[in-house]
């Protein structure tokens, strides 16, 4: 009978153990989930601030083009 309290102990911590070792895995699953969308949405504004330059260097460089093309 001590024998199977002693293994019952033993099962109900190795439970408990593994069962809050997930736990922070998931946790810290979350935590680069959230990361990563923190980055993306930075990368998004940055593309977005971008590309009204590219757009205003086209246009200068299309206006050069045409200024040499008259000469």
């Amino acid at each position: 009978m001590s024998k199977l309290l002693s293994i019952l102990v033993a099962a109900v911590f190795a439970v408990s153990t593994s069962a809050a070792f997930a736990a922070s895995h998931v946790k810290a699953a979350d935590e680069k989930k959230e990361e990563m969308k923190k980055e993306e949405k930075t990368e998004m504004k940055k593309e977005e601030k971008a590309a009204p330059k590219k757009e205003k260097k086209a246009k200068k460089a299309k206006a050069e083009k045409k200024e040499e093309m008259k000469k």
